[in-house]
Formats: C-alpha cells, sequence, structure tokens
C-alpha cells in the first residue's frame, strides 16, 4: 500500500499543536482554511449529472410514443401536428429534467443535513457544525457515539475507546489516549492500542476526547487508502415496486391493443401510416406514466411536509409506513419529558428530606449529599443531569484524576479526585442507580430494605432517583475497579425531568387512533411508571430488564401484548422488545439515540432518531429524524404518513379512472368505422394535464376527518388493491359511457367532425374535472368535493378553463386541435356531461363499501 500521496500542503505532517484546546481557531482562521483547503468530504461518484438525467428521460416509453408520432407526422408533410408532438416531447424532457436536477440538489442538502456532525471548540466557545465544515487545526469534542470526522491527534482522553473496523477489519475496539511526550516516531496508523491519534470514520464507543485535526477529507488516513464511507443502498420501497409492475402490465396490454389497432386499420383500410399513428395514440392512452411521477411527487412532497413538523425523512419507505404503525415505543427522557433535569429532592440514610429550594435553610448534611452529588459529576457536563447537581450546589473541585464509567453489571459510576492537602490520598465520589450504590456500599439487609423503600417512596411521585457514596483511598495506586473502594451511604437525590406540554394529547390521539404507546427507558419502574400515569400510557404493569432477560422469545411476545412501560432497559434489551411486538404482527416505530440503539432502529419497521441529542449511527440507522426529539412530533408525522398515503389511493384511482375513456374514445371509431376523434396530439395534451392535476391537487388534500380515528391499514395491503382497481374502473366506464353516449348522438345528428371532435374533447375535460372532485373525499359529501379548501385545484381549474379557451378563441390554437366552433349550448352540454358524471358518482359512493 503506497504512503501518503503529498501535495504540499500542511495537511500531511504532523506539526505541533498550533491550536488552543480552550478557546480553539477563530472562526476568521477556520473560515480561511476552509476556503483554502476545501470541506472534509471525500469527492463522491453518484451525483446524477443534467445530461445523465436527460439520457435517462428518453428511455421513457411516453417520450418515445411523442417522438415516433411526430416522426410519422414529419414523413406524412404534416409539419405542423409533428412540431407539436416534438415540443411536448421537448417539455417533457425540460420538466422532468429540471425537477430530477432539483431533487438532486434536495437531495444534496439532506446529505449535508444528516451528514455526521462534529462538536468544535471554536473562538472560546463549543459549537455544532456540519462534518463537511471541520478544518485542519480545529479542536473537536468527542462523545460516546459520535463519529470522528477527520483525522487527528488527542489532545484529551478519559476511558477512550473508539471502532476502527472500517479500516482495518477488527471489530474490536482500541483504546487510546492523549498525546505526550515519548511517543513513538513515525506515521500512526490506526489498529493499535494506546495510540494517541483517531481516524476519520471511526466510531467512539467508550468514553470522550479532544482532539486536534491534522488530516480531512481525501488528505485524511480513510481517503488516503482509497476507501469511503457509503450507505448501503437500500431495497426499493414497496409503493415504488408496486408501482413499477403495474406500470409494466398496463404498457404490455396498451402495446397488444395498439398493435391490435395498427393491424386493424392497416388491413381493413389500407392506410398503414393512420394505422401507426392511431396505434400511437391508443398506447398513450393506455399507458399511466403517472403513476411513477406521482409516486414521486408524493414522496417528495410528503417528506417536505414531514419535515415541516420538525421530522428529516432519510428513507421513503418510513412515510409508506407511517400510516401502518400499530406501536410507537418511546424513549422517556427527552422525548416524552423536556430533558430538562432539576432536583427536587434530598434523603438522607435517616430517613430525614429535604427540598431542593429549602437546602440552605436545611441540615449540613444535606449540603454535604449535594456536594457529593456534584463531585460524582464531569466538571463541564453536557449531561442535563449532571447540570442540575452543579446547578444546585455550585463550588470548586479538584481535578478529576480517574472515572470509573458505568457498566451494564453495575449502574454506577464513580470520579477520583485528589484529596486536598495530602499526598496519595483520593476522595471519590460515586453515583448511580440506588440498587448499584447499595452494592458498592455493601449496605447489609435491613439497610437495603430501607434504602429501596425510600426509592420506591420517591420513585412514585416521579422523580428519577439516584444513589450518592462517597469513600477515601489513601494509597498511590487506584484499583482496577470502584467496586474495590470502601463506600459510606450519603443518601437519595431525586430529580425531576418535567413532561413535555404536547404528550398527553398526543398519547390521547394515539390512542383514538388505533396505535399503542409504549414507554422503554432506563429509569427506575417506579419512575417510569409515574410519569406514563401522567401521559396517559397505562402503568398497571411495567417488565423491568432483570425480568427481561430472564424470558424466552415465546414468554416476551406474551408479556409485550399487554405491556406498556419497559423499565431499567439496557439498550440492547430494545432489540428483544423489538422482534417480540413484530413477531405478534405489530408494526414497530422504535426511537433511539445511543450507537447501541441502531440495532432496534434498524430492525423496527420506522426507527426514529433523536437529532438534538442523537448519535450519528442512529441517525444513520434510522428512517426518520426528530430535529427537536418531541414525541408530538412523531404522532404529527404518523397523522401526516396517513394522509398522504390516503392522498395517494385517491390520484391512483383518479389516473385509473381517466384512462378508461380515454383509451375508450380512441378505440371507438376504430372498432365501429366512425370518424377519428383524438390524435396523438390529443392524448398528447390530455398526458400533460393529468400529472399536474394529480401531483399538485391530491398531495395538497386536506386530511380526511376521521384520519385519526380509525385503525392502522394493514401494512401488507397492496396500493393497487381489488377494491381501488375497481372503483377507479367503474369511474371511468360512466365517464365513458357519458361522452361516448355524447360522441355518438351528435355524429347521429349529423354534427361536422370538427365540431364533433371539439364537443367531445371538451365533455371529455369536464370529465376528468367531475373525477377530481368525485375523487377528493373518501366519504359522500358534495359540499366536500366542491368546496373543501385547496389553492392548488383553483390554480388547475383555471389553467384548464384558459387552455380551452384559448382553443376556441384562438384561431391557430383551434386549427392545430382540429376543432370546429361551438356554440353556448354545445358548452352547456359538456358542462352537464361533466356534472351528471359528479352526481352519479357521489350517489354511488352511498352503496359502495368502504
Amino acid at each position: 500500500m503506497p504512503d501518503k500521496a503529498h501535495d504540499g500542503t500542511e495537511q500531511h505532517t504532523m506539526r505541533d499543536m498550533t491550536s488552543d484546546p480552550k478557546s480553539g481557531l477563530d472562526l476568521q482562521e477556520a473560515a480561511r482554511r476552509l476556503a483554502a483547503e476545501g470541506p472534509n468530504e471525500l469527492p463522491r461518484g453518484d451525483l446524477r449529472s443534467p445530461f445523465r438525467i436527460v439520457l435517462e428521460v428518453l428511455r421513457e416509453p411516453m417520450l418515445a410514443l411523442l417522438l415516433g408520432g411526430g416522426a410519422i407526422y414529419f414523413v406524412l408533410g404534416d409539419v405542423r401536428e409533428a412540431a407539436i408532438l416534438f415540443a411536448f416531447a421537448v417539455m417533457s424532457v425540460t420538466i422532468t429534467v429540471v425537477q430530477e436536477v432539483r431533487t438532486e440538489r434536495v437531495l444534496e442538502a439532506l446529505r449535508d443535513l444528516t451528514s455526521p456532525r462534529a462538536l468544535v471548540v471554536r473562538g472560546g466557545s463549543r459549537r455544532r457544525i456540519a462534518g463537511r465544515e471541520v478544518v485542519r487545526g480545529d479542536i473537536v469534542v468527542l462523545s460516546e457515539g459520535d463519529r470522528v470526522p477527520a483525522d487527528g491527534r488527542l489532545v484529551e482522553a478519559t476511558d477512550l475507546q473508539t471502532d476502527e473496523s472500517l479500516l482495518t477489519g477488527e471489530s474490536v475496539p482500541v483504546r487510546k489516549r492523549a498525546h505526550g511526550t515519548g511517543e513513538a516516531a513515525g506515521t500512526p496508523r490506526p489498529g493499535g492500542e494506546d495510540l494517541a491519534h483517531v481516524f476519520s470514520g471511526s466510531l467512539v464507543v467508550r468514553g470522550a476526547g479532544l482532539f486536534e485535526v491534522t488530516a480531512t477529507g481525501r488528505h485524511s488516513e480513510i481517503g488516503r487508502i482509497g476507501q469511503s464511507l457509503r450507505t448501503v443502498e437500500a431495497e426499493a420501497p414497496r409503493l415504488q415496486a408496486q408501482t413499477r409492475q403495474a406500470v409494466r402490465l398496463f404498457a404490455l396490454g396498451g402495446g397488444a391493443v395498439s398493435l391490435c389497432v395498427v393491424l386493424l386499420h392497416g388491413l381493413t383500410r389500407g392506410a398503414w401510416l393512420d394505422g401507426i399513428l392511431a396505434g400511437i395514440a391508443v398506447g398513450m392512452s393506455m399507458l399511466p406514466e403517472e403513476f411513477p411521477v406521482v409516486l414521486t411527487v408524493f414522496m417528495a412532497m410528503g417528506a417536505w411536509r414531514i419535515s415541516r413538523a420538525r421530522v428529516l425523512t432519510r428513507r421513503a419507505a418510513a412515510i409508506e409506513t407511517l400510516g401502518a404503525a400499530t406501536v410507537l415505543c418511546s424513549d422517556k427522557t427527552g422525548t416524552l419529558t423536556e430533558n430538562r433535569m432539576a432536583i427536587a429532592e434530598l434523603r438522607l440514610p435517616d430517613g430525614r428530606t429535604c427540598r431542593a429550594a429549602d437546602l440552605a435553610a436545611g441540615a449540613p448534611e444535606f449540603a454535604g449529599l449535594a456536594d457529593a452529588g456534584r463531585q460524582a459529576c464531569a466538571a463541564e457536563p453536557a449531561d442535563p443531569m449532571e447540570k442540575a447537581f452543579h446547578n444546585l450546589a455550585p463550588g470548586p473541585d479538584a481535578a478529576i484524576v480517574r472515572t470509573y464509567g458505568l457498566r451494564q453489571d453495575l449502574l454506577a459510576m464513580s470520579n477520583v479526585r485528589a484529596a486536598d492537602g495530602e499526598t496519595a490520598v483520593f476522595d471519590v465520589a460515586a453515583k448511580g442507580a440506588p440498587e448499584a450504590v447499595a452494592r458498592l456500599c455493601r449496605l447489609d439487609g435491613p439497610a437495603r430494605v430501607r434504602l429501596v423503600d425510600a426509592a420506591d417512596a420517591m420513585a412514585r411521585e416521579g422523580l428519577r432517583v439516584l444513589g450518592v457514596a462517597t469513600a477515601r483511598h489513601e494509597s498511590a495506586e487506584l484499583p482496577p475497579s470502584h467496586r474495590d473502594f470502601t463506600f459510606v451511604f450519603r443518601g437519595l437525590i431525586g430529580l425531576a425531568d418535567p413532561l413535555r406540554a404536547s404528550v398527553a394529547d398526543a398519547v390521547r390521539e394515539c390512542r383514538a387512533a388505533g396505535i399503542r404507546v409504549a414507554m422503554i427507558t432506563g429509569d427506575y419502574p417506579e419512575t417510569a411508571r409515574a410519569i406514563a400515569r401522567h401521559a396517559g400510557i397505562p402503568a398497571d404493569r411495567a417488565v423491568s430488564g432483570a425480568e427481561l432477560s430472564q424470558m424466552d422469545a415465546a414468554t416476551l411476545a406474551a408479556r409485550v401484548a399487554d405491556t406498556s412501560v419497559f423499565a431499567r432497559i439496557m439498550p440492547e434489551q430494545k432489540l428483544r422488545i423489538v422482534e417480540a411486538l413484530k413477531a405478534r404482527g405489530e408494526t414497530v416505530a422504535m426511537t433511539g439515540d445511543g450507537v447501541n440503539d441502531a440495532p432496534s432502529l434498524k430492525a423496527a419497521h420506522i426507527g426514529v432518531a433523536m437529532g438534538g441529542r442523537g448519535t450519528d449511527v442512529a441517525r444513520e440507522a434510522a428512517g426518520l429524524v426528530l430535529l427537536d426529539d418531541d414525541f408530538g412530533s412523531i404522532v404529527k408525522a404518523v397523522r401526516l404518513g396517513r394522509r398522504i398515503y390516503d392522498n395517494l389511493r385517491k390520484a391512483m384511482a383518479f389516473i385509473l379512472a381517466v384512462h378508461v375513456p380515454v383509451a375508450g374514445l380512441a378505440l371507438l371509431p376504430l372498432v365501429f368505422g366512425l370518424p377519428p376523434v383524438f390524435g396523438p396530439i390529443h392524448i398528447a395534451f390530455l398526458e400533460m394535464v393529468i400529472d399536474p392535476v394529480c401531483s399538485l391537487v391530491f398531495e395538497a388534500e386536506e386530511e380526511e376527518p376521521d384520519v385519526m380515528r380509525r385503525p392502522p391499514r394493514d401494512p401488507q395491503a397492496p396500493l393497487f388493491s381489488m377494491q381501488l382497481v375497481g372503483w377507479g374502473v367503474v369511474q371511468g366506464a360512466a365517464a365513458l359511457a357519458i361522452v361516448a353516449g355524447l360522441y355518438l348522438f351528435a355524429h347521429a345528428r349529423g354534427m361536422p367532425v370538427d365540431e364533433l371532435r371539439a364537443l367531445t374533447f371538451f365533455a371529455l375535460v369536464m370529465s376528468i374535472v367531475a373525477l377530481i372532485f368525485v375523487n377528493r373525499a373518501r366519504g359522500a359529501s358534495l359540499r366536500a368535493a366542491l368546496f373543501r379548501p385547496n389553492p392548488a385545484l383553483l390554480v388547475v381549474l383555471s389553467a384548464v378553463i384558459a387552455t380551452l379557451a384559448a382553443a376556441l378563441a384562438v384561431p391557430d390554437v383551434r386549427i392545430l386541435f382540429g376543432f370546429g366552433p361551438l356554440h353556448a349550448d354545445d358548452l352547456a352540454v359538456t358542462l352537464a356531461a361533466g356534472l351528471l358524471l359528479l352526481v352519479t358518482m357521489e350517489g354511488l359512493k352511498l352503496v359502495r363499501p368502504r
């Protein structure tokens, strides 16, 4: 493997540190380096250029039909018809290319938004920035769960371990230490123990640290060896696969009918070129090219609408599944609550209690308990709970010599500090779950019972309860585990995290919609049940992590059926809960924020990561990201997901309905030897109208009144169900009967062909408008169909009216379409045809099954 490819920049040198860890780079210097050295990202090869998009569009069947029809008209000498069809083709390509280029730009913006972020020190303050904005010399803060944004040299390291498997292939984490003297010379390489360097793309699995960036982008280790961070392309969403299959089936059927039309026309009339044109018209009328376009527009607009509810969509499949969710599994802290911890109560071992507001007037033992709790926290904490300790009892503390972190088998942590004025003597402060602190203090049976009873009493008040203990260690050598200290139990501290104002209403809305809300937390069971009761979540029974670990899969599947509170749950146990719910046929949405939450987020049908406090790996595994970490936003997203799916079904039913009369009127004259009504130019015009109508009008439709009062839909139910297809065909058949009847009646009365074509075309357009109104509402309500507000509908109707007026009033347009003049009574008949269809279909809704 070649060594570093030097290009003369400072990125490749291992110079002495140039940034002060406390102040970092100033903002002007960071901006200068970003401009000079470029963003911290690797070259991307998967972006589609406009030229590539044009090539993809040119392969579309509808475009081929337009170009083929134009070529035949040109051969026949009808330059005007050929020019119009070519113009439609150019318009189609232009609209699609502009839309796709904009989509690429939106996707690029979303990539920036969802890319790993970095917490840097700049200008003396910490600020979170996009990973691509990190520059050489930046001081970056690392916490457990973060993805390292660039290569760098560690300034500080506290119990830091990283997973460098992306670079080395070894999944075992490696230990890190801070940069110091005596470091081995040479180029640092990933994979070794006790290195003072971290590498871009690696993952912090334990501890915390501070490092100075030495290389970014392609100059980093991951860039130097030619690797890149790419997400695995997901399988095509289910709706997309169903839509493509439907288009293929319609294309095969339309192709067969078109071939029959060409043969029929050529063999019976001897006009093969006219037959080919008629076949093209029929093929265009039967090809539902709008299906994939409408699905794309609905998913893109759906992601935009959901983002307005402070939820970022990372995968389209999440939008599809939202409306089918039956269980929402939520974290407590920060999602159901405000993540604004404050100490509410202190309780001494003898049972005396003190409210935090009365601490100054309380016994000195309470102040000692508060001080001990603060000393068990980080010096500059980011955790809201530790901030609450500092806010309650601020004070100077000695530097932390060592931290013993939280472990799965002992939910407590300890800080070791040098004792004031003494050599080789250390003060140790521990905090954690009451039962874990009792084990550290080696409490006897009666003392442990009193502790548990006191903790339960506080938890029943909705407090998060922590035990606090202290020890003194008189030896220069610290033990490998904090279990080896001789701790003294100092008391219990209760913290309160208020419920978010929106949660109770959101939970109530979920229950009305047939969605069960389950709370999964690492908190004490009594605390969890108290918060659940306040939120409206059934809290009669709770399953603890210890109980869950003793259950087999069948037992757990039975318990999750009627349990909505899970307490003292470790992150890896969330996966078992998800699998148990899925085994019961539930459609599961799961929230998570940590590295260990990634498996459960990926396993859930809808993974929801926290945007504010979530780790990068959790966001990468999730389909949705809550930008405000608010449970109410999930419920808003579910509501929008149901609305999007409802409106998508309305659009698909409308498309099916419209194609029936268009295809029928293209075939009718050929079968019965009557004057042809529509040519390719008319079909092309109708096809150019259908797409914007569906994507604009139906996508913008308001939600149905009962959208959150009906049970979740079956996630396995096909989009193109027999009910939807049948309803679409019934609507289309009714429209065909009315318009074809008008055509046959006018032809029998001897109406000239150009006037007959105009009359039939106008009646068809009025019928299409009527079908828009029919499909706006699921129920039978003319009032809702006609008067429910939708600005997009007004725009489309105005455009249709203007186009029809131009087709009659502008001579060149009238000649182009081959229309004759229509009188007021003719126009009244076309309007009556649309109204008759609307009234008939609304009446039919009363008797058709829902």
